[in-house]
C-alpha cells in the first residue's frame, strides 16, 4: 500500500471513522466500511463489506453514485433472464399450487422450472436452481431424498391435484380428450400391463390420459390409466373426476362407439367426435350446400339430424383426389373388390362428425382440427417421462413425476402461445427463448441487486412479446 494511502486512513481513523479498509485493484484504490453480522443459518459472526467509493491521491475520498462492479465485490451472479421467463410460465398457477399443496408448493414450483430447462435428475435439482435468481424468495428443500418424497406424496394425493385439475379447465368450455401409451417394464408399477398400442403391437405399458383446452391448447387434467384399460372406460372416469359441466369435449375416432355417444348423452356433456369409416350413418342422405377453405384447400360441408344429435358431413376436395387414386390402385392390384371399391369411393375425402352441438359445420370441422396440439403435447410428455424411466418405480412416483410433467407442459406451452401470439412463434421455440434469455444476469453488489445491461437483442425480443419482464433501463 502506498505510502499516501497509508497517510489518509490513519487521519479518517483520528478522525474516529472505524471499519474502513482501502483495497487496490489494477490501478485504482476503493474505500470500503467493514462491519460484521449473525448468520443465523452458519451460526457464526460474517464480515460484510459496504462500498464508499474511490480513493485519489489530491481529492481523497470521492463518493460512488453507481457501484462499480469488479470481481472483487461480486458476491453471487445469478442468471436473471431464464428466471423471468419461467416465472413468467407459470405465476398463475401458484395461487392455486399453494392451496392445493400447502406444504410443498414451493418444491413443485421449481421441480415444474426446472424440469421445463430440460431433463434434470433429482440430485442436480439443488445446483440447477442455484443458477436462477429466486425473484420470489422461495425455500425449498432441494436434497434428492425429500424431493423423492415430495414426488410420492403428490402421487399419493388425487384430491390435491384435481384441484388443480379443476383450476385449469375453467379457461375454456371446449376441451380436447386423447390418451398415448408410454413403454415400460417396470414390475413396481400395476398400473403397467399389456396392451395394444395405436400400432397394434401388444407390449407392457400404461397409459396417459390428456385433457387440454381447444383454444389455447393449455393442458387441463392428465391420469395414468393401466395399459389394458379400454378408451370409454378412462373416458368415464376422467369426467367422473373432472366434476365440471357445461363443457364440450372434443374426441378422436377411437372413441366411437355407440356406448360412447349413449354415456356422453347421458352425462349431460356436449360433444363432438368423428366417426369411423364403417359407420352406418354414412348410409344416410346429408346434403353439403356449402363450403369454406381450411389451408387452402376447399371443404365442402353440410349437416343432418339424426336420433338425438346432428351428422355433419365435410368433403375435402384435395382429399378426394388422393384417396380415389388409392383406392384404384388396390383394386387394380386385386386388393379391393369391385363392391369394396365401390363403397371406398363414395366415401373418399369424406369425414363423418356426430355431436349435440347445432351449430355451423365450419365451427365443427375447425374445433376438431385444433386436436393436433394435442399430439405434440404427447411428444412433450414422452420426452419428459422417458428421461425419468429410472425414477419410476412406483405408481406413487409415476403420478408425481407425470403431475410435474404436466405443469412443465403447461408454462410451455404459456411461453408458446405467447410467441405465438406475437407472430415469434416461427423463429423461436421456448428452448430458444430459455437460451437466449440466459444472456441477462444479475449481480448482488454489496447487497444492491443490480441486473447487468441487457442486449438490445432481448429487449427488442421482450417488447414483441408485450412482456413487463426487466426494470426499466437508463436512457
Amino acid at each position: 500500500m502506498k505510502d499516501w494511502v497509508r497517510k489518509w486512513l490513519l487521519e479518517q481513523r483520528e478522525k474516529g471513522e472505524v471499519g474502513l479498509e482501502v483495497k487496490e485493484l489494477n490501478t485504482g484504490f476503493y474505500v470500503y466500511r467493514s462491519t460484521t453480522y449473525w448468520d443465523k443459518e452458519l451460526k457464526k459472526r460474517r464480515k460484510k463489506s459496504i462500498y464508499l467509493g474511490v480513493l485519489d491521491s489530491k481529492k481523497g475520498l470521492v463518493l460512488s453514485k453507481q457501484p462499480i462492479i469488479s470481481a472483487s465485490h461480486i458476491r453471487t451472479i445469478w442468471n436473471y433472464g431464464t428466471a423471468t421467463i419461467l416465472n413468467y410460465s407459470i405465476q398463475e398457477l401458484i395461487p392455486t399450487l399453494q392451496e392445493a399443496f400447502p406444504d410443498i408448493w414451493e418444491e413443485i414450483c421449481v421441480l415444474t422450472q426446472v424440469r421445463m430447462l430440460g431433463y434434470v435428475p433429482l440430485k442436480r435439482v439443488g445446483c440447477t436452481w442455484d443458477e436462477l435468481y429466486n425473484s420470489h424468495s422461495l425455500s425449498p428443500t432441494l436434497n434428492p431424498k425429500h424431493l423423492s418424497e415430495v414426488l410420492s406424496w403428490i402421487g399419493n394425493n388425487r384430491q390435491s391435484q384435481n384441484l388443480v385439475f379443476r383450476y385449469l379447465s375453467q379457461s375454456d368450455n371446449y376441451l380436447i380428450y386423447d390418451l398415448s401409451a408410454i413403454f415400460s417394464r417396470s414390475e413396481g408399477i400395476s398400473f403397467n400391463e399389456r396392451g395394444y398400442n395405436k400400432n397394434k403391437i401388444f407390449l407392457p405399458q400404461l397409459n396417459l390420459a390428456l385433457l387440454c383446452s381447444a383454444y389455447d391448447n393449455l393442458p387441463a387434467m392428465i391420469r395414468v390409466v393401466p395399459g389394458s384399460v379400454r378408451d370409454i372406460s378412462t373416458l368415464q372416469r376422467s369426467i367422473e373426476e373432472m366434476n365440471v359441466e357445461g363443457k364440450i369435449l372434443i374426441l378422436d375416432t377411437g372413441f366411437y362407439s355407440a356406448k360412447t355417444l349413449e354415456f356422453l348423452i347421458e352425462s349431460k356433456w356436449s360433444f363432438i367426435i368423428p366417426t369411423k369409416r364403417n359407420s352406418e350413418f354414412y348410409k344416410s342422405p346429408i346434403m353439403m350446400p356449402t363450403h369454406f377453405f381450411y389451408h387452402d384447400r376447399v371443404i365442402k360441408a353440410g349437416k343432418q339430424g339424426i336420433q338425438d344429435f346432428f351428422c355433419y358431413r365435410f368433403e375435402d376436395s384435395d382429399l378426394k383426389i388422393d384417396e380415389e387414386r388409392s383406392i384404384y390402385k388396390q383394386f387394380d392390384e386385386g386388393k379391393l373388390s369391385i363392391e369394396k371399391m365401390k363403397d371406398s369411393l363414395e366415401k373418399a375425402g369424406n369425414i363423418l362428425m356426430v355431436s349435440n352441438l347445432d351449430i355451423d359445420p365450419m365451427d365443427i370441422f375447425l374445433l376438431y382440427k385444433r386436436r393436433d396440439m394435442v399430439e405434440k403435447h404427447y411428444d412433450s410428455l414422452k420426452n419428459s417421462l422417458e428421461a425419468d424411466k429410472i425414477y419410476l418405480q412406483s405408481d406413487d412416483t409415476v403420478f408425481g413425476h407425470v403431475f410435474i410433467s404436466f405443469l412443465a407442459l403447461y408454462g410451455y406451452t404459456i411461453i408458446q402461445n405467447t410467441l405465438k401470439k406475437s407472430g415469434l412463434l416461427n423463429r423461436y421455440s421456448p428452448k430458444d427463448i430459455f437460451a437466449l434469455y440466459a444472456k441477462v444476469k444479475i449481480v448482488d453488489f454489496d447487497g444492491k441487486m443490480v441486473v447487468l445491461e441487457i442486449p438490445k437483442k432481448i429487449a427488442d425480443l421482450t417488447k414483441k412479446m408485450n412482456l413487463d419482464l426487466f426494470p426499466k433501463q437508463p436512457s
